[in-house]
């Protein structure tokens, strides 16, 4: 890259997660390429006024007014001269902001769907870490695509080995490009050899405990039940344009292998690397060069085996019900991901016990029927209706618990 090539401006939605401080590592290593345009964080004002210290965005966007007046305090002593914008609003602005080449789309849940669809309305390339934006309204996210001309590469590990390990030129035909299936790698979580009687005394220290990546509280949760690998079953659909029968888990519990394609003539191509997420995200951010992320090299003699296991459908009920969620279409998956949101905020609180997730999830799926979805607001009025029946499904539960 030469001195005169103009700087890749990124704006960074959810900068104090896991993948957003990730993404600030890499951006770092690589100052005569990249140019932070704005961060954005919910809760952890601090945190995001040092990042803001550090990097110096132009703007940045909190949940609050009050919010912003704390972080508006801090960044004026600080000498800086920040924007400050606040709520849903300032998220979708600062996505679509004109200056903005690169969105990196990180926060987590359904609170990054709309901000998400504002960098893919206004053309951006984005890299998509919120799986949910695809889970909740795939088809009417990837038709905005299509028809804004966005260019979206994958951070997930998975998604984004699977990204690799297609053709250059694949173009949405898995049949005319010779894939037969996508396997999509899990790690099994912290529980996978873990006794089944003993999934009914899971703490929320211990379901976070990963075994092999760093992540949030609730991304990790979902590892443990492995609602995680359902979401991206639901997410390498959309992305690929692969049916469901097209699409299997396989447990590998090295996480060294990421996913793997597999063609018609037998071929198997897969990529591989350390559990680290700034592989993915250095590839994103450059594509289609390479560039350091900081990665230490993969070491296979050290690695000495990988395994593969087929997932225990008793253990991981969750991913049953995200592969019945995407073969039913329309309102499923959206009803399938606030059902889990709620129930899984509901076990990190101490309100609902680890296998209660499954049931709640279940619950909520056979509680309402399949409806199409033709636009986000309808996306929207099924996401709310589900979290609504599913805390009812938790408060009842804990209704009976204190009646026992």
């Amino acid at each position: 890259m030469t001195e005169t090539t103009k700087k890749q401006r990124l704006t960074i939605l959810g900068a104090t997660g896991s993948i957003g401080l990730s993404t600030l590592d890499v951006v770092s290593r690589h100052p005569e390429r990249f140019e932070i345009l704005a961060l954005t964080a919910h809760t952890r004002i601090n945190e995001l006024a040092r990042l803001c210290i550090t990097h110096r965005p132009r703007y940045a966007v909190v949940a609050s007014d009050q919010d912003a007046r704390v972080l508006s305090g801090e960044l004026r002593a600080a000498g800086l001269n920040t924007e400050i914008l606040t709520g849903t609003r300032g998220l979708e602005q600062v996505a679509a902001l004109g200056e903005a080449d690169t969105v990196m789309a990180a926060i987590v849940g359904a609170a990054g769907l709309t901000p998400t669809l504002a960098a893919v309305r206004a053309g951006k390339r984005v890299l998509l870490a919120n799986k949910e934006a695809l889970v909740m309204a795939g088809a009417l996210f990837m038709a905005e695509v299509r028809r804004a001309g966005a260019v979206l590469l994958p951070i997930d590990s998975e998604h984004n080995a699977v990204f690799q390990s297609l053709p250059a030129d694949y173009a949405g035909s898995f049949e005319a490009s010779g894939v037969r299936r996508i396997l999509l790698t899990a790690s099994g979580g912290p529980f996978r050899t873990t006794p089944l009687e003993q999934l009914a005394q899971v703490t929320p220290q211990q379901a976070c405990a990963h075994p092999n990546w760093v992540m949030g509280r609730k991304i990790s949760v979902d590892s443990a039940t492995m609602m995680n690998k359902g979401l991206e079953v639901i997410e390498a659909h959309w992305l690929f344009n692969v049916p469901a029968e097209r699409i299997e888990v396989v447990i590998h519990p090295q996480s060294i292998v990421h996913s793997l394609v597999e063609y018609a003539d037998g071929s198997v191509l897969a990529q591989l690397g350390n559990p680290d997420m700034r592989t993915p995200i250095a590839h994103a951010l450059a594509y289609p060069q390479r560039i350091e992320a900081g990665v230490a090299p993969l070491d296979l003699f050290a690695a000495g085996q990988l395994n593969f296991e087929r997932p225990d459908e008793q253990r991981f009920p969750c991913l049953a019900l995200a592969y019945r969620a995407l073969r039913a279409a329309g309102s499923a998956p959206a009803l399938l991901n606030a059902a889990n949101e709620v129930a899984v905020a509901a076990f990190l609180a101490g309100r609902l016990p680890f296998l209660r997730i499954a049931e709640v999830i279940a619950a909520v799926l056979d509680r309402f029927p399949v409806v199409a979805l033709p636009d986000i607001d309808a996306v929207m009025a099924v996401n709310a209706q589900a979290r609504a029946a599913a805390e009812v499904i938790v408060v009842n539960w804990q209704d009976r618990q204190d009646r026992q």
